[in-house]
């Protein structure tokens, strides 16, 4: 998938954080705070073209039923293409 805005991601106390840089910080309206999913979800964006690529990897990660992994992933892909971040 495609980042369309540029963001890097930083761990600042616990917390996995990304914060806009060049044109995006014009764009966005502050910091992005990922909890533990969404940080992995996110370093597999570059890499994954289908939300069932990234379903697989997380199902290898975390025990979650099939079910739940893609609900939680649709949601958090949705909010990244309402933010229009991918």
């Amino acid at each position: 998938m495609i980042i369309k805005k540029e963001l890097i991601k930083r761990e600042i106390a616990g917390d996995t954080i990304l914060v806009p840089v060049g044109r995006t910080v014009y764009d966005s309206n502050g910091l992005f705070v990922l909890n533990e999913l969404g940080a992995f979800i996110w370093g597999l964006l570059p890499s994954a073209d289908t939300e069932e690529e990234i379903c697989k990897a997380v199902l290898e990660e975390y025990e979650v039923s099939p079910e739940e992994a893609m609900q939680d992933i649709r949601e958090f892909l949705e909010k990244l293409k309402k933010l229009n971040i991918i």
